[in-house]
Protein backbone atom coordinates (compact mmCIF):
# COMPACT_ATOMS: atom_id res chain seq x y z
CA UNK A 1 0.00 0.00 0.00
CA UNK A 2 1.43 3.38 -1.01
CA UNK A 3 1.84 6.01 1.68
CA UNK A 4 0.84 9.61 0.93
CA UNK A 5 3.68 11.93 0.07
CA UNK A 6 4.44 14.82 2.38
CA UNK A 7 4.20 18.39 1.10
CA UNK A 8 7.95 18.83 1.78
CA UNK A 9 9.41 18.12 -1.63
CA UNK A 10 7.60 14.77 -1.90
CA UNK A 11 9.22 13.36 1.25
CA UNK A 12 7.28 11.24 3.71
CA UNK A 13 6.81 12.28 7.35
CA UNK A 14 9.89 11.24 9.36
CA UNK A 15 11.72 10.10 6.19
CA UNK A 16 14.63 12.50 6.74
CA UNK A 17 14.67 11.83 10.48
CA UNK A 18 14.88 8.06 9.88
CA UNK A 19 17.87 8.57 7.57
CA UNK A 20 19.80 9.81 10.62
CA UNK A 21 18.08 8.28 13.66
CA UNK A 22 15.82 5.34 14.48
CA UNK A 23 14.47 7.05 17.55
CA UNK A 24 15.10 9.19 20.61
CA UNK A 25 14.51 7.62 24.03
CA UNK A 26 14.31 8.97 27.55
CA UNK A 27 15.12 6.45 30.30
CA UNK A 28 14.48 7.27 33.96
CA UNK A 29 14.88 5.47 37.29
CA UNK A 30 11.64 4.26 38.85
CA UNK A 31 11.73 3.20 42.53
CA UNK A 32 9.50 0.19 41.84
CA UNK A 33 10.58 -0.78 38.32
CA UNK A 34 14.22 0.30 38.25
CA UNK A 35 15.24 1.68 34.85
CA UNK A 36 12.09 2.47 32.86
CA UNK A 37 11.34 3.90 29.41
CA UNK A 38 9.71 7.27 29.96
CA UNK A 39 9.44 8.42 26.37
CA UNK A 40 10.16 7.30 22.80
CA UNK A 41 10.09 9.77 19.94
CA UNK A 42 8.68 9.72 17.30
CA UNK A 43 5.68 8.09 18.94
CA UNK A 44 5.22 5.70 16.00
CA UNK A 45 8.77 4.37 16.36
CA UNK A 46 9.17 0.65 15.57
CA UNK A 47 11.35 -0.11 18.60
CA UNK A 48 10.08 -3.38 20.11
CA UNK A 49 9.33 -4.02 23.79
CA UNK A 50 12.32 -6.38 24.01
CA UNK A 51 14.57 -3.69 22.55
CA UNK A 52 13.18 -1.11 24.98
CA UNK A 53 14.13 -3.38 27.90
CA UNK A 54 17.71 -3.72 26.62
CA UNK A 55 17.95 0.04 25.99
CA UNK A 56 16.84 0.74 29.57
CA UNK A 57 19.63 -1.40 31.05
CA UNK A 58 22.32 -0.17 28.65
CA UNK A 59 21.43 3.51 29.13
CA UNK A 60 22.45 3.60 32.80
CA UNK A 61 25.98 3.10 34.14
CA UNK A 62 26.49 0.26 36.61
CA UNK A 63 26.04 1.47 40.18
CA UNK A 64 29.71 0.58 40.73
CA UNK A 65 30.74 3.35 38.34
CA UNK A 66 29.54 6.09 40.71
CA UNK A 67 28.96 8.52 37.83
CA UNK A 68 27.85 11.87 39.28
CA UNK A 69 26.99 14.80 37.06
CA UNK A 70 26.78 14.30 33.30
CA UNK A 71 28.19 11.21 31.59
CA UNK A 72 28.30 10.35 27.89
CA UNK A 73 28.97 6.91 26.42
CA UNK A 74 28.02 4.60 23.56
CA UNK A 75 26.48 1.13 23.42
CA UNK A 76 25.65 -1.24 20.57
CA UNK A 77 22.91 -3.88 20.65
CA UNK A 78 21.24 -6.36 18.32
CA UNK A 79 17.93 -5.51 16.73
CA UNK A 80 15.37 -8.08 17.83
CA UNK A 81 13.50 -7.59 14.55
CA UNK A 82 16.58 -8.79 12.64
CA UNK A 83 17.17 -5.88 10.28
CA UNK A 84 16.32 -2.22 9.99
CA UNK A 85 13.21 -1.32 8.01
CA UNK A 86 13.93 2.09 6.53
CA UNK A 87 12.27 4.72 4.38
CA UNK A 88 15.76 5.67 3.21
CA UNK A 89 17.90 3.86 0.60
CA UNK A 90 20.39 2.12 2.92
CA UNK A 91 21.91 0.09 0.07
CA UNK A 92 22.82 3.22 -1.90
CA UNK A 93 24.40 4.82 1.17
CA UNK A 94 26.48 1.70 1.97
CA UNK A 95 27.64 1.45 -1.62
CA UNK A 96 29.08 4.98 -1.52
CA UNK A 97 30.28 5.23 2.10
CA UNK A 98 33.65 3.99 3.40
CA UNK A 99 33.32 0.45 4.79
CA UNK A 100 34.04 1.81 8.28
CA UNK A 101 31.04 4.19 8.07
CA UNK A 102 28.43 1.89 6.53
CA UNK A 103 25.04 1.50 8.16
CA UNK A 104 24.75 -1.42 10.56
CA UNK A 105 21.26 -2.62 9.68
CA UNK A 106 21.33 -5.50 12.20
CA UNK A 107 22.29 -3.41 15.27
CA UNK A 108 21.45 -0.18 17.04
CA UNK A 109 24.12 2.26 18.15
CA UNK A 110 22.96 3.96 21.33
CA UNK A 111 24.47 7.37 22.09
CA UNK A 112 23.79 8.17 25.74
CA UNK A 113 23.75 11.36 27.81
CA UNK A 114 23.21 10.32 31.46
CA UNK A 115 22.62 12.83 34.25
CA UNK A 116 22.81 11.95 37.95
CA UNK A 117 22.59 14.84 40.41
CA UNK A 118 21.39 15.25 43.99
CA UNK A 119 17.71 16.17 44.18
CA UNK A 120 15.96 16.38 47.56
CA UNK A 121 12.55 16.38 45.86
CA UNK A 122 13.11 12.78 44.71
CA UNK A 123 12.61 9.93 47.23
CA UNK A 124 15.92 8.33 46.36
CA UNK A 125 17.67 11.68 46.73
CA UNK A 126 19.00 11.70 43.15
CA UNK A 127 17.74 12.80 39.76
CA UNK A 128 18.72 10.00 37.32
CA UNK A 129 17.82 10.17 33.67
CA UNK A 130 19.32 9.31 30.26
CA UNK A 131 18.67 10.80 26.85
CA UNK A 132 19.50 8.26 24.13
CA UNK A 133 19.88 8.70 20.37
CA UNK A 134 19.39 5.41 18.49
CA UNK A 135 20.91 5.07 15.03
CA UNK A 136 22.27 2.59 12.50
CA UNK A 137 25.05 5.08 11.71
CA UNK A 138 28.42 4.98 13.55
CA UNK A 139 28.65 8.80 13.73
CA UNK A 140 29.95 8.80 17.30
CA UNK A 141 31.31 12.35 17.40
CA UNK A 142 28.42 13.97 15.59
CA UNK A 143 25.73 12.38 17.75
CA UNK A 144 27.55 13.03 21.01
CA UNK A 145 27.95 16.66 19.94
CA UNK A 146 24.19 16.78 19.34
CA UNK A 147 23.59 15.34 22.80
CA UNK A 148 25.76 18.05 24.35
CA UNK A 149 23.42 20.59 22.76
CA UNK A 150 20.10 18.81 23.22
CA UNK A 151 20.33 17.08 26.63
CA UNK A 152 20.86 20.10 28.94
CA UNK A 153 17.96 21.89 27.23
CA UNK A 154 15.75 18.80 27.45
CA UNK A 155 16.40 18.24 31.17
CA UNK A 156 15.18 21.82 31.73
CA UNK A 157 12.28 22.00 29.26
CA UNK A 158 11.33 18.33 28.79
CA UNK A 159 9.17 16.93 25.97
CA UNK A 160 8.29 20.12 24.00
CA UNK A 161 12.02 20.73 23.52
CA UNK A 162 12.57 17.15 22.31
CA UNK A 163 9.68 17.34 19.87
CA UNK A 164 11.05 20.57 18.39
CA UNK A 165 14.52 19.03 17.98
CA UNK A 166 13.15 15.92 16.24
CA UNK A 167 11.13 18.08 13.86
CA UNK A 168 14.30 20.02 13.03
CA UNK A 169 16.20 16.80 12.30
CA UNK A 170 13.34 15.71 10.03
CA UNK A 171 14.14 18.74 7.87
CA UNK A 172 17.82 17.82 7.49
CA UNK A 173 19.12 16.63 4.12
CA UNK A 174 19.95 12.93 3.76
CA UNK A 175 23.48 11.86 4.87
CA UNK A 176 24.93 11.36 1.38
CA UNK A 177 28.61 10.33 1.19
CA UNK A 178 30.83 12.91 -0.46
CA UNK A 179 28.58 15.88 0.33
CA UNK A 180 29.03 18.81 2.70
CA UNK A 181 25.80 19.38 4.58
CA UNK A 182 24.35 22.16 6.72
CA UNK A 183 22.47 20.78 9.72
CA UNK A 184 20.46 23.42 11.62
CA UNK A 185 19.85 22.56 15.26
CA UNK A 186 18.69 24.74 18.15
CA UNK A 187 19.73 28.05 16.64
CA UNK A 188 23.07 27.02 15.17
CA UNK A 189 24.31 25.19 12.10
CA UNK A 190 26.66 22.22 11.95
CA UNK A 191 28.62 22.13 8.70
CA UNK A 192 29.29 18.43 8.12
CA UNK A 193 31.27 16.56 5.46
CA UNK A 194 30.05 12.98 5.03
CA UNK A 195 33.08 10.95 3.82
CA UNK A 196 32.86 8.79 0.71
CA UNK A 197 34.87 5.75 -0.38
CA UNK A 198 37.28 8.02 -2.25
CA UNK A 199 38.22 9.91 0.93
CA UNK A 200 41.28 8.41 2.63
CA UNK A 201 41.22 10.80 5.56
CA UNK A 202 38.01 12.26 6.91
CA UNK A 203 37.50 16.02 6.85
CA UNK A 204 36.39 18.11 9.80
CA UNK A 205 32.97 18.82 11.17
CA UNK A 206 32.81 22.58 11.77
CA UNK A 207 30.33 24.16 14.13
CA UNK A 208 29.04 27.56 13.02
CA UNK A 209 27.51 29.38 15.97
CA UNK A 210 27.11 32.77 17.65
CA UNK A 211 30.03 33.43 19.98
CA UNK A 212 27.75 34.21 22.91
CA UNK A 213 25.89 30.89 22.59
CA UNK A 214 28.55 28.19 22.52
CA UNK A 215 32.13 27.56 23.51
CA UNK A 216 34.92 25.98 21.39
CA UNK A 217 34.44 22.43 22.81
CA UNK A 218 31.48 22.05 20.44
CA UNK A 219 33.88 21.95 17.49
CA UNK A 220 34.51 18.29 16.63
CA UNK A 221 37.28 16.89 14.48
CA UNK A 222 35.25 14.31 12.49
CA UNK A 223 31.79 12.81 12.37
CA UNK A 224 32.88 9.51 13.91
CA UNK A 225 36.50 9.49 15.09
CA UNK A 226 37.21 9.92 18.78
CA UNK A 227 40.27 11.60 20.24
CA UNK A 228 42.37 8.50 19.62
CA UNK A 229 45.35 9.56 21.73
CA UNK A 230 43.21 10.45 24.75
CA UNK A 231 41.21 7.20 24.43
CA UNK A 232 44.28 4.96 24.14
CA UNK A 233 46.95 6.82 26.10
CA UNK A 234 46.70 4.37 29.02
CA UNK A 235 47.48 1.42 26.70
CA UNK A 236 49.93 2.99 24.24
CA UNK A 237 52.78 0.74 25.39
CA UNK A 238 50.70 -2.29 24.35
CA UNK A 239 49.20 -0.81 21.20
CA UNK A 240 51.10 -3.04 18.75
CA UNK A 241 49.90 -6.16 20.60
CA UNK A 242 46.34 -4.80 20.76
CA UNK A 243 46.44 -4.04 17.02
CA UNK A 244 47.38 -7.67 16.33
CA UNK A 245 44.61 -9.01 18.60
CA UNK A 246 42.02 -6.77 16.95
CA UNK A 247 43.33 -7.60 13.46
CA UNK A 248 42.96 -11.32 14.19
CA UNK A 249 39.46 -10.95 15.67
CA UNK A 250 40.59 -12.41 19.00
CA UNK A 251 38.13 -12.33 21.95
CA UNK A 252 39.11 -9.28 24.02
CA UNK A 253 37.39 -7.79 27.05
CA UNK A 254 38.10 -4.24 28.24
CA UNK A 255 37.43 -3.84 31.98
CA UNK A 256 37.10 -0.14 32.80
CA UNK A 257 35.84 1.97 35.72
CA UNK A 258 33.13 3.74 33.69
CA UNK A 259 31.07 3.24 30.51
CA UNK A 260 32.68 6.36 29.04
CA UNK A 261 36.15 4.82 29.25
CA UNK A 262 35.06 1.32 28.18
CA UNK A 263 33.12 2.56 25.15
CA UNK A 264 35.84 4.98 24.03
CA UNK A 265 38.55 2.31 24.20
CA UNK A 266 36.43 -0.32 22.42
CA UNK A 267 35.46 2.11 19.64
CA UNK A 268 39.05 3.33 19.32
CA UNK A 269 40.30 -0.27 18.98
CA UNK A 270 37.73 -1.10 16.29
CA UNK A 271 39.02 1.91 14.35
CA UNK A 272 42.68 0.90 14.72
CA UNK A 273 42.47 -1.49 11.76
CA UNK A 274 41.04 1.11 9.36
CA UNK A 275 40.80 1.03 6.33
CA UNK A 276 39.76 -2.58 7.07
CA UNK A 277 36.15 -2.96 8.16
CA UNK A 278 35.81 -4.35 11.68
CA UNK A 279 33.80 -7.53 10.96
CA UNK A 280 33.74 -9.11 14.44
CA UNK A 281 31.07 -8.31 16.99
CA UNK A 282 31.71 -5.50 19.47
CA UNK A 283 29.92 -4.06 22.49
CA UNK A 284 31.35 -0.73 23.70
CA UNK A 285 29.39 -1.07 26.96
CA UNK A 286 27.90 -4.36 28.11
CA UNK A 287 25.57 -5.03 31.05
CA UNK A 288 24.92 -8.19 33.08
CA UNK A 289 21.26 -7.74 32.10
CA UNK A 290 22.01 -7.91 28.37
CA UNK A 291 20.16 -10.65 26.47
CA UNK A 292 23.52 -11.98 25.20
CA UNK A 293 24.98 -12.31 28.71
CA UNK A 294 24.77 -16.13 28.84
CA UNK A 295 26.01 -16.46 25.27
CA UNK A 296 29.15 -14.43 25.99
CA UNK A 297 29.96 -15.78 29.47
CA UNK A 298 29.40 -19.52 28.95
CA UNK A 299 32.40 -21.76 29.61
CA UNK A 300 31.05 -24.70 27.60
CA UNK A 301 32.43 -23.27 24.36
CA UNK A 302 35.24 -20.97 23.25
CA UNK A 303 34.56 -17.22 23.57
CA UNK A 304 33.26 -15.66 20.34
CA UNK A 305 35.19 -13.22 18.16
CA UNK A 306 34.11 -10.22 20.20
CA UNK A 307 35.42 -6.93 21.58
CA UNK A 308 33.61 -6.33 24.86
CA UNK A 309 33.58 -3.28 27.16
CA UNK A 310 32.45 -3.84 30.76
CA UNK A 311 32.47 -1.94 34.06
CA UNK A 312 30.79 -4.32 36.53
CA UNK A 313 33.37 -6.16 38.74
CA UNK A 314 31.15 -9.25 38.44
CA UNK A 315 32.70 -9.79 34.99
CA UNK A 316 36.14 -10.34 36.55
CA UNK A 317 34.93 -13.79 37.57
CA UNK A 318 32.49 -14.59 34.76
CA UNK A 319 34.97 -13.70 31.99
CA UNK A 320 38.15 -15.06 33.60
CA UNK A 321 38.27 -17.84 30.98
CA UNK A 322 38.62 -15.29 28.16
CA UNK A 323 42.10 -15.40 26.57
CA UNK A 324 42.68 -11.62 26.50
CA UNK A 325 41.66 -9.21 29.26
CA UNK A 326 42.61 -5.52 29.27
CA UNK A 327 42.13 -3.73 32.60
CA UNK A 328 42.28 0.05 32.65
CA UNK A 329 41.87 2.55 35.47
CA UNK A 330 40.74 6.14 35.66
CA UNK A 331 42.76 8.41 33.34
CA UNK A 332 45.37 10.51 35.08
CA UNK A 333 44.96 14.26 34.94
CA UNK A 334 47.22 15.92 32.41
CA UNK A 335 49.56 17.23 35.09
CA UNK A 336 50.27 13.67 36.26
CA UNK A 337 51.24 12.40 32.82
CA UNK A 338 54.95 12.15 32.02
CA UNK A 339 55.54 14.11 28.82
CA UNK A 340 58.22 13.05 26.38
CA UNK A 341 59.25 13.98 22.86
CA UNK A 342 56.43 15.25 20.67
CA UNK A 343 53.95 15.14 23.54
CA UNK A 344 55.72 18.14 25.11
CA UNK A 345 54.99 20.23 22.01
CA UNK A 346 51.72 18.94 20.54
CA UNK A 347 48.13 18.96 21.88
CA UNK A 348 46.14 15.74 22.19
CA UNK A 349 44.22 16.43 18.96
CA UNK A 350 47.45 16.68 16.95
CA UNK A 351 48.83 13.53 18.59
CA UNK A 352 45.58 11.76 17.68
CA UNK A 353 46.09 12.66 14.02
CA UNK A 354 49.63 11.26 14.13
CA UNK A 355 48.50 8.12 15.95
CA UNK A 356 45.61 7.53 13.55
CA UNK A 357 47.92 7.94 10.56
CA UNK A 358 50.40 5.50 12.11
CA UNK A 359 47.69 2.86 12.64
CA UNK A 360 46.23 3.49 9.18
CA UNK A 361 49.65 3.11 7.54
CA UNK A 362 50.39 -0.03 9.59
CA UNK A 363 47.15 -1.71 8.47
CA UNK A 364 47.56 -0.46 4.91
CA UNK A 365 51.08 -1.91 4.66
CA UNK A 366 49.74 -5.22 6.00
CA UNK A 367 46.90 -5.33 3.46
CA UNK A 368 48.91 -4.12 0.44
CA UNK A 369 50.54 -7.52 -0.36
CA UNK A 370 47.08 -9.13 -0.21
CA UNK A 371 45.77 -6.47 -2.61
CA UNK A 372 48.65 -7.22 -4.99
CA UNK A 373 47.96 -10.95 -4.84
CA UNK A 374 44.23 -10.46 -5.47
CA UNK A 375 45.15 -8.26 -8.45
CA UNK A 376 47.13 -11.17 -9.91
CA UNK A 377 43.95 -13.30 -9.86
CA UNK A 378 42.16 -10.92 -12.21
CA UNK A 379 41.87 -12.25 -15.79
CA UNK A 380 43.57 -10.15 -18.47
CA UNK A 381 41.37 -7.79 -20.47
CA UNK A 382 42.22 -9.69 -23.67
CA UNK A 383 40.36 -12.73 -22.26
CA UNK A 384 37.07 -10.79 -22.34
CA UNK A 385 35.11 -11.32 -25.55
CA UNK A 386 31.60 -10.04 -26.35
CA UNK A 387 29.86 -13.32 -27.20
CA UNK A 388 31.08 -15.44 -24.30
CA UNK A 389 30.42 -15.15 -20.58
CA UNK A 390 33.06 -13.06 -18.80
CA UNK A 391 35.98 -15.09 -17.39
CA UNK A 392 36.00 -16.00 -13.69
CA UNK A 393 38.42 -14.63 -11.10
CA UNK A 394 41.23 -17.15 -10.56
CA UNK A 395 40.87 -19.17 -7.29
CA UNK A 396 42.60 -17.96 -4.13
CA UNK A 397 45.53 -20.24 -3.22
CA UNK A 398 46.80 -19.72 0.33
CA UNK A 399 50.20 -21.37 -0.18
CA UNK A 400 50.77 -19.38 -3.36
CA UNK A 401 50.11 -16.23 -1.35
CA UNK A 402 52.51 -17.35 1.39
CA UNK A 403 55.32 -17.87 -1.13
CA UNK A 404 54.74 -14.37 -2.46
CA UNK A 405 54.73 -12.91 1.07
CA UNK A 406 58.13 -14.46 1.81
CA UNK A 407 59.60 -12.07 -0.76
CA UNK A 408 57.30 -9.03 -0.63
CA UNK A 409 55.80 -8.92 2.89
CA UNK A 410 56.03 -5.96 5.32
CA UNK A 411 58.92 -7.67 7.14
CA UNK A 412 61.21 -5.98 4.57
CA UNK A 413 59.81 -2.46 4.91
CA UNK A 414 58.44 -2.22 8.46
CA UNK A 415 60.54 -1.26 11.46
CA UNK A 416 58.43 -3.72 13.48
CA UNK A 417 60.08 -7.12 13.61
CA UNK A 418 58.33 -10.41 14.28
CA UNK A 419 56.63 -13.40 12.69
CA UNK A 420 54.78 -11.58 9.91
CA UNK A 421 54.14 -14.78 7.93
CA UNK A 422 52.57 -16.40 11.01
CA UNK A 423 50.43 -13.29 11.49
CA UNK A 424 49.18 -13.57 7.91
CA UNK A 425 48.32 -17.26 8.38
CA UNK A 426 46.24 -16.44 11.45
CA UNK A 427 44.68 -13.42 9.76
CA UNK A 428 43.40 -15.62 6.90
CA UNK A 429 41.23 -17.44 9.49
CA UNK A 430 39.78 -14.22 10.94
CA UNK A 431 36.36 -12.57 10.35
CA UNK A 432 38.16 -9.47 9.06
CA UNK A 433 39.87 -11.39 6.25
CA UNK A 434 36.58 -13.09 5.39
CA UNK A 435 34.83 -9.71 5.18
CA UNK A 436 37.68 -8.15 3.18
CA UNK A 437 37.91 -11.12 0.79
CA UNK A 438 34.15 -11.18 0.12
CA UNK A 439 34.23 -7.44 -0.60
CA UNK A 440 37.22 -7.82 -2.97
CA UNK A 441 35.59 -10.74 -4.78
CA UNK A 442 32.40 -8.74 -5.31
CA UNK A 443 34.43 -5.75 -6.48
CA UNK A 444 36.43 -7.87 -8.97
CA UNK A 445 33.33 -9.61 -10.33
CA UNK A 446 31.70 -6.23 -10.92
CA UNK A 447 34.83 -4.98 -12.71
CA UNK A 448 34.68 -8.01 -15.02
CA UNK A 449 30.96 -7.45 -15.60
CA UNK A 450 31.64 -3.80 -16.43
CA UNK A 451 34.48 -4.63 -18.81
CA UNK A 452 32.36 -7.30 -20.51
CA UNK A 453 29.45 -4.90 -20.94
CA UNK A 454 31.72 -2.26 -22.50
CA UNK A 455 33.15 -4.83 -24.94
CA UNK A 456 29.60 -5.81 -25.96
CA UNK A 457 28.67 -2.17 -26.54
CA UNK A 458 31.68 -1.71 -28.84
CA UNK A 459 31.07 -4.95 -30.80
CA UNK A 460 29.68 -5.21 -34.32
CA UNK A 461 26.33 -6.78 -33.51
CA UNK A 462 25.15 -6.79 -37.15
CA UNK A 463 28.06 -8.93 -38.28
CA UNK A 464 27.56 -11.42 -35.44
CA UNK A 465 23.86 -12.16 -36.04
CA UNK A 466 24.44 -13.04 -39.70
CA UNK A 467 24.02 -16.77 -40.32
CA UNK A 468 22.95 -17.35 -36.68
CA UNK A 469 19.92 -19.49 -35.89
CA UNK A 470 16.80 -18.05 -34.25
CA UNK A 471 17.59 -20.00 -31.08
CA UNK A 472 21.05 -18.40 -30.86
CA UNK A 473 19.66 -14.92 -31.52
CA UNK A 474 16.89 -15.29 -28.91
CA UNK A 475 19.49 -16.54 -26.42
CA UNK A 476 21.59 -13.42 -27.14
CA UNK A 477 18.57 -11.14 -26.59
CA UNK A 478 17.88 -12.72 -23.20
CA UNK A 479 21.54 -12.39 -22.18
CA UNK A 480 21.72 -8.74 -23.27
CA UNK A 481 18.51 -7.93 -21.38
CA UNK A 482 19.95 -9.62 -18.29
CA UNK A 483 23.12 -7.52 -18.71
CA UNK A 484 21.04 -4.36 -18.77
CA UNK A 485 19.08 -5.31 -15.65
CA UNK A 486 22.25 -6.22 -13.73
CA UNK A 487 23.98 -3.01 -14.82
CA UNK A 488 21.17 -1.02 -13.18
CA UNK A 489 20.79 -3.28 -10.15
CA UNK A 490 24.51 -3.43 -9.36
CA UNK A 491 25.05 0.25 -10.26
CA UNK A 492 27.97 -0.68 -12.51
CA UNK A 493 30.22 2.26 -13.49
CA UNK A 494 29.02 2.34 -17.11
CA UNK A 495 28.30 5.59 -18.94
CA UNK A 496 24.69 6.44 -19.90
CA UNK A 497 25.84 6.46 -23.54
CA UNK A 498 26.97 2.82 -23.23
CA UNK A 499 23.64 1.78 -21.72
CA UNK A 500 21.78 3.52 -24.56
CA UNK A 501 24.01 1.71 -27.04
CA UNK A 502 23.22 -1.61 -25.34
CA UNK A 503 19.48 -0.91 -25.64
CA UNK A 504 19.96 -0.14 -29.35
CA UNK A 505 21.82 -3.45 -29.73
CA UNK A 506 18.87 -5.26 -28.14
CA UNK A 507 16.40 -3.48 -30.45
CA UNK A 508 18.54 -4.28 -33.49
CA UNK A 509 18.83 -7.98 -32.62
CA UNK A 510 15.08 -8.28 -31.92
CA UNK A 511 14.38 -6.49 -35.22
CA UNK A 512 16.21 -9.23 -37.11
CA UNK A 513 13.73 -11.87 -35.89
CA UNK A 514 10.31 -12.81 -37.30
CA UNK A 515 7.39 -10.62 -36.15
CA UNK A 516 5.88 -13.28 -33.86
CA UNK A 517 9.14 -13.50 -31.88
CA UNK A 518 9.51 -9.71 -31.90
CA UNK A 519 6.11 -9.33 -30.22
CA UNK A 520 7.15 -11.80 -27.51
CA UNK A 521 10.63 -10.34 -26.86
CA UNK A 522 9.72 -6.69 -27.33
CA UNK A 523 6.05 -6.25 -26.32
CA UNK A 524 4.59 -2.76 -26.69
Amino acid sequence: MEQPESPRGGRLPWECFSAWLDGVCVVTFDLELGQAMELVYPHNSRITEKEKTSICYLSFPDSYSGCLGDTQFTFRMRRSAGHRNSLHDDEKYNREAPVTLQRDTAHYYGYVYFRQVRDSSVKRGYFQKSLVLLSSLPYTNLFHTLLQLIAPEYFNKLEPCLEAVCNQIDRWPFPEPGLSLSLPIMGLVLQVKIPSQTDLMETNVITDHPKDRLDPPYHVSSIHDLDLFRSLQSVLMNLQLLWELVLLGEPLVVMAPSPTISSEIVLALTGCISPLKFCSDFRPYFSIHDSEFKEYTTKTQAPPSLLLGVTNPFFIKTLQHWPHILRVGEPRVSGDLPKQGLQKKLPSSALSILLRKHMFDLTQSFILPLERYMGSLMPHHSAITPWKNPPQVWPFQQEELMKMLEHTGPQYSSSIKGDWIGLYRRFLKSPHFDGWYRHKQKEMRERLETAHLKVICEANITAWIKNKSEVEIVDLVLKLKDKLVRAHRQHLPVSPASLIRLKLHIDEVIGSLPEDLQSILHPH
